[in-house]
């Protein structure tokens, strides 16, 4: 970007806050501080989608504005930059941390694909299906980082090193990209957009959410969609349909590591640990009222620290969690956060829904669709745990003001979110940093992205009215 464009794009920020927050009020659309809270809003999204400073610095605007105008108490703001949920992250990441030094994230990528077929449609297969089912486990981000490499070493290894022109990489690495995302949908642990819908279920039940009702109400989307676009992937012609030599690769590959080592078990067991202890919260809830999972992850991560690995170092030093921890990750989910809380405490939210609710909505189909292709759209321009800041607030605010169950709404507004395929930002700028051309990507991924939307509206409407626990937590 050109010097010129950046220095528009920068303004032009700043002058939508201006504009929403003085013709919100002269043509009495709304308060003047709920036309702030919009401005603030529309001032990110527009930085997000054009980029005129990186989406991270983005995520700092809600502590400077607020700082400058006080829309809402400074410390309501600031307090979602050391939230729970940040811990949350902050505590996976430190448990992940030490996986690269001692090589257990390419175990575990490697002994997934070991027995992978060198036809196209495994390739497909496995690479999406393993992609999914790992991103169950950790954010989709670090799958993608994971995997795409190994993806790449194997064209390679196949005789394809050219990834921009290799026809091959194009369903390979969407595969990995796609099949994060929809795994991710499944666990609060898929991601930092499933955390921030917990928060504001949290926030709007005044109780504690226990991961396991968003495995069980999540649970059918994530099935029948990873179903389907497999098949759509596996039913498209295909040029190429077998590389040489992709089995033998990943079995060398695999062979080479040697028996799983005493640091790879402990990190595993701690992993494990952290993954059942948020699962079954339950169970100990009222024994340990203060273990929720982030204090458990962050305790569990902690340990890392203290533990002395085979080299006579700790599994984990401050120097290597600074380098692994995904401190960019933390501030943008922290920024969406606080321009929810933003939207919240200015009333902008109210004044959104109350527009909103005049439109002929109804309690069904209708509604669900909009709310839907409303995230999915910010989450094509953005990412998902943008979306998940802007559109949830809305989507509770404006069911609450048509006397509904807002449940049920988040929790397909949630399927809607979680999937970006289009543009080369976020998660898809891995695969296109490994050479994955733009263009390509996006004509893959359009008619997915379009199928994949009418999936998430059908299965939010007929869960919800077939399935009356669906709203109920």
């Amino acid at each position: 970007m050109n010097t010129t464009k950046r220095l528009i794009h920068l303004l032009i920020g700043p002058l939508l806050y201006l504009l929403a927050w003085l013709l919100g009020a002269q043509f009495h659309l709304t308060d003047a501080t709920s036309a702030k809270g919009i401005g603030v809003a529309l001032w990110m999204i527009y930085w997000w989608v054009t980029r005129p400073v990186n989406i991270t610095v983005t995520a700092l605007l809600p502590g400077i504005v607020n700082a400058l105008f006080n829309i809402v108490p400074m410390e309501d703001v600031i307090s979602q930059y050391a939230s729970s949920s940040i811990v949350l992250i902050f505590g996976s990441c430190l448990l992940t941390a030490p996986w690269a030094k001692i090589g257990l994230d390419k175990r575990i990528s490697l002994k997934a694909l070991s027995l992978i077929g060198p036809s196209m449609k495994s390739q497909i297969a496995v690479w999406l299906l393993s992609a999914a089912v790992l991103s169950n486990m950790m954010p989709n981000v670090v799958v993608v980082a994971i995997f795409t490499p190994i993806a790449v070493s194997m064209l390679a290894a196949a005789g394809y090193k050219d990834i921009k022109n290799c026809e091959p990489a194009v369903p390979i690495l969407c595969a990995i990209a796609w099949g994060s995302q929809l795994g991710g949908a499944g666990t609060p642990l898929g991601g930092a957009m499933n955390i921030t819908a917990i928060s504001f279920i949290e926030e709007y039940t005044g109780k504690e959410f226990m991961y396991i009702d968003w495995i069980a109400r999540m649970l059918p989307y994530t099935i029948i969609v990873t179903l389907i676009i497999l098949l759509v992937m596996l039913l498209r012609p295909m040029n190429v349909t077998s590389l040489s030599g992709t089995k033998e690769y990943f079995d060398t590959c695999y062979k080479e590591l040697g028996p799983m080592k005493r640091d790879e078990k402990i990190s595993l067991v701690l992993f494990i640990v952290a993954m059942l202890g948020s699962f079954l919260r339950p169970l100990y809830a009222d024994l340990l009222p203060g273990l929720v999972p982030a204090y458990l992850f962050l305790l569990l991560g902690c340990l890392n620290f203290f533990i002395i690995g085979m080299d006579k170092n700790m599994l984990l030093d401050w120097d290597n969690a600074q380098k692994e921890v995904m401190w960019g990750m933390l501030l943008l989910f922290a920024g969406g956060l606080a321009l929810g809380q933003i939207l919240t405490g200015s009333g902008a939210n109210d004044a959104i829904a109350g527009i909103i609710s005049t439109l002929p909505l109804n309690k069904g189909l209708v509604t669900i669709a909009i709310f839907a292709l409303f995230a999915a759209v910010i989450s094509e321009m953005t990412n998902s745990t943008v979306s998940a800041a802007v559109t949830l607030p809305i989507a509770i605010g404006v069911t609450q003001k048509m006397g509904l169950n807002p449940i049920p709404y988040v929790f397909t507004v949630a399927m809607a979110m979680n999937y970006e395929s289009l543009l080369p930002v976020s998660v898809r700028a891995i695969s296109v940093g490994y050479g994955l051309d733009p263009d390509k990507l996006l004509k893959s991924a359009l008619p997915l992205t379009i199928l994949r939307l009418i999936i998430a509206i059908l299965v939010g409407y007929i869960t919800m009215m077939i399935w009356p626990g669906f709203g109920t937590l």
